[in-house]
């Protein structure tokens, strides 16, 4: 008897890792890593975060900028010098790649907000969301796709080997890296739509569907973000920057709120934890993301990975010495790590936190 066996891949596929002793390591294993799961993107977007890339501008927000036109250029460029200092402006270097023959203008800048421009209400990194939110919706043809400090995001529309070939991945070395190829299938095809999206020193990569989308952007909408980009993952790193950096929630609550427990388990709880779920369920219900998905999250502190409540979508982990693995496959860990001390699978919505050392 013949059969047809089909592999299911479950859409996107995401990796990361993490040195907790901030080792740097080569853009060539996150690449490595991810090239093994080509096969769960459709060649409609890849691409890599990096922590600890920038050394030498540490002090600086890294602003990644993709533009249309020259004009979207001018016009950015203008606003930008009218309320930062500029340490350096330059092309992000690329290499050529056959399969990619239409990109947009690649720029960095390595800036610090001016003093005066600042209130004494609004702190620096308010005043940088405040300058991503009216570049991204006011600027027509311009895009900050990164904009934290010693980390960068390099994405567009390509494969995971074409991607890491175009935007020269391997001369980077950093102590968090992640990565992702996408399969999208409700949203478009297009550079900025490329994952990971980012805003400050947040980058996020997801497999899934965030069906809670239209909720949540509009939770988000009443604290002043605004979402453009024409995808749900989005609203995933506008969500943690509301939840961590403004609200003051730690991590693991704040993923708590993201998947929260169903009702009927908050009910099996003891007291105190059944008055706590209670409460932030009452307080973030817009802030839930429903829908299936597997998410990596790095930040300035670590890197998490979480899947949803009933776990519609792989995530695998494991450790090595002081680096921690996280990805869609195990085989894709393995694939840069031969003989881990421990992998496992983590549960639904309970989130596998690492932080770096010092």
């Amino acid at each position: 008897m013949n059969h047809d066996f089909e592999k299911d891949i479950s859409g996107c596929g995401l990796t990361g890792v993490i040195s907790r002793k901030r080792r740097r390591l080569s853009g060539s294993q996150i690449r490595k890593s991810l090239c093994l799961m080509r096969d769960r993107g459709n060649g409609l977007g890849a691409g890599f975060a990096a922590y600890g890339i920038y050394p030498d501008f540490a002090d600086c927000y890294a602003f990644h900028v993709m533009y249309d036109y020259q004009t979207s250029r001018m016009e950015a460029e203008e606003y930008l010098k009218g309320n930062y200092h500029i340490e350096r402006i330059e092309e992000i270097p690329t290499s050529p790649v056959k399969a990619i023959v239409i990109s947009p203008l690649l720029i960095r800048y390595f800036v610090k907000p001016r003093a005066e421009r600042l209130s004494s209400a609004m702190s620096e990194e308010d005043f940088v969301v405040m300058t991503v939110m009216k570049v991204n919706s006011e600027i027509e043809g311009a895009y900050i796709f990164s904009s934290g400090k010693n980390m960068g995001v390099f994405k567009g529309v390509g494969n995971p080997d074409e991607i890491a070939e175009f935007y020269r991945i391997e001369e980077y070395e950093g102590y968090i890296w992640t990565g992702h190829t996408r399969f999208p299938t409700n949203t478009p095809g297009w550079w900025g739509g490329a994952h990971p999206f980012t805003l400050l020193d947040w980058s996020i990569v997801h497999n899934g569907e965030i069906s809670s989308y239209g909720i949540n952007k509009r939770y988000l909408e009443m604290y002043g973000y605004k979402l453009t980009l024409l995808t749900d993952t989005e609203v995933v790193a506008y969500m943690l920057d509301l939840l961590v950096r403004r609200h003051g929630l730690d991590i693991k609550t704040a993923c708590a709120v993201l998947a929260a427990p169903f009702w009927k388990d908050i009910d099996r709880m003891d007291e105190a934890g059944s008055e706590a779920y209670t409460a932030l369920r009452l307080t973030y219900g817009s802030a839930l993301l429903n829908g299936p998905f597997s998410i990596l999250f790095g930040h300035g502190k670590g890197l998490v990975g979480i899947n949803d409540r009933i776990k519609l979508r792989p995530l695998v982990a494991a450790e090595k010495d002081d680096l921690v693995y996280m990805a869609s496959e195990e085989s894709s860990i393995r694939e840069i790590c031969k003989d881990p001390d421990r992998v496992w699978a983590p549960r639904a919505g309970e989130p596998v936190i690492v932080e770096l050392e010092g």
